[in-house]
């Protein structure tokens, strides 16, 4: 179901500490552990950018797909989210709210020396966010290169994603990497200045228009 749904985790390390945390680890947890390993990296946390089973493992679609619940069991590591996410990600994937650590939106985690920033960026789902390290901007179902998240999921919300991707990222430069939760374009990644210039979703000039194309 992963390669159905090109889905992409992300492994964000520090050489030097030798730390690093895993970005919406599902499918194969084995699998990424055995990644962190080869590396020579030691897990210290988990970021989950939104709750949907596809990135944090759980039911969907009659499936029940491994994620955060299973990694739990081979490392006690903090999953951090936004607090709006946390009641949907413990209903989803049954991981108690004594193992969430929610932050509020630009709050920052350190990995070693690299410091990431926690961007809420709602709308796919309420406490969808998108994580900036450095030069790079990991974006769960908030922004690929080509469109966005679905609305019409619940919590989902059309006038608050055009929010989120405007006022939201605003402070995103047009030289940092955009890395999608999913690759549903023939690149995986891309700058935010190419993706501004040509994805739809930034083509409406305002949120009317915007809610006539996507609403």
């Amino acid at each position: 179901m992963a390669s159905q749904m090109v889905n992409f985790a992300y492994l964000i390390g520090d050489r030097a500490s030798g730390e690093a945390v895993l970005v919406d680890p599902a499918y194969d947890i084995d699998g990424l552990l055995d990644v962190i390993a080869e590396e020579e990296l030691t897990l210290t946390g988990v970021i989950g950018t939104h709750y949907h089973a596809d990135h944090v493992g759980g039911k969907m679609m009659g499936f029940n797909v491994v994620g955060i619940s299973d990694l739990l069991e081979r490392r006690d590591v903090p999953i951090h989210l936004q607090n709006p996410e946390t009641e949907f990600v413990t209903k989803v994937t049954g991981v108690g709210a004594d193992q969430l650590v929610g932050h509020g939106p630009g709050d920052t985690i350190r990995v070693g020396d690299i410091e990431l920033q926690l961007l809420h960026t709602p709308g796919h789902t309420p406490g969808s966010q998108c994580i900036l390290v450095e030069d790079r901007l990991v974006s769960g179902d908030t922004l690929f290169l080509d469109g966005c998240g679905r609305t019409d999921l619940p919590g989902g919300d059309a006038e608050t994603l055009y929010h989120s991707l405007t006022s939201g990222l605003a402070g995103v430069g047009d030289d940092v990497i955009l890395c999608p939760g999913h690759q549903y374009s023939p690149k995986p990644t891309q700058t935010m200045g190419e993706t501004r210039a040509n994805n739809i979703v930034y083509r409406p000039e305002t949120v009317e228009q915007w809610l006539a194309f996507f609403g």
